[in-house]
């Protein structure tokens, strides 16, 4: 049996253009200013004949940053021309976070009365409440889903599937309402375990409940069962930290006469 291995061919260093440095940085200098440019900070070979070389950029505001100068030589010519000059980042620069859209930057809490966040039809966390087939459904279909669950009194036109079940559960069980919450490891026992708890029907309620215990930080909120906090039905202190009892009260016989005579 013979086996095939693949190599990749690295381009070969083109000795005119790595030695292209005068050439890329005169021709930085006259597009930036030498004030900008800084000591040259290597080369790379992109491709045959194509070299990249780097400099420090000295602009204020761009520690870490470096230019970037692309200089070619065409098949059989002696002198290399300037591809293009770009400010790249370095290790060290500070560039802006990656960009998030702004639907996945909400959180519980930003949404203020009146403001309105629309959810796709293709959702993966929902499905349509009167099911209509395993095949993607057009728009003609989805609005035919509308009129049926409409007509027959399913209330919801869709409900969660199973995909947003899980989200959910997970979401909960990894925040305040779940076991690594720090109020739940200094807690005295589990949710499983207190009065407070009102048990839910469905797949997730053998993982949660929701808290009924008007004196916790919970109180009408999903809580996993091996959640926990202070407020436990079943806590109870420790005699020393009991309220200390009252002395039996003192009955005062003394009456006015006898105080004036004293």
């Amino acid at each position: 049996m013979i086996s095939s291995v693949t190599t990749t061919l690295r381009p070969k260093p083109d000795s005119a253009a790595v030695a292209a440095v005068d050439v890329a940085r005169a021709v930085l200098v006259d597009d930036v200013g030498a004030a900008d440019v800084g000591e040259h900070l290597g080369h790379v070979v992109e491709d045959d004949r194509v070299v990249t070389h780097f400099f420090a950029c000295e602009r204020p505001g761009y520690v870490g940053w470096r230019w970037s100068v692309t200089v070619a030589r065409a098949s059989r010519q002696k002198h290399v021309t300037v591809d293009e000059i770009l400010l790249v980042p370095g290790d060290e620069a500070i560039v802006a976070p990656p960009w998030v859209p702004y639907r996945e930057r909400i959180q519980p809490g930003d949404l203020s009365p009146g403001d309105l966040l629309p959810v796709d039809d293709d959702d993966p966390r929902l499905v349509p409440t009167y099911s209509f087939g395993d095949d993607p459904l057009d728009a003609d279909d989805k609005a035919q889903v509308r009129a049926v669950a409409h007509e027959l009194g399913l209330g919801r036109v869709r409900t969660l599937s199973p995909e947003g079940r899980d989200l959910a559960a997970q979401r909960w069980y990894d925040g305040d309402g779940g076991p690594d919450a720090p109020l739940a490891r200094s807690a005295p026992d589990s949710c499983t375990t207190c009065g407070f708890l009102m048990r839910i029907a469905g797949p997730l309620a053998e993982t949660f409940g929701v808290c009924a215990n008007g004196n916790a930080n919970d109180d009408g909120r999903v809580v996993s069962l091996d959640h926990g906090c202070g407020a436990h039905s079943e806590v109870r202190l420790a005699k020393k930290h009991e309220p200390q009892p009252l002395p039996d009260p003192v009955v005062d016989t003394l009456s006015r006469r006898e105080f004036e005579t004293w």
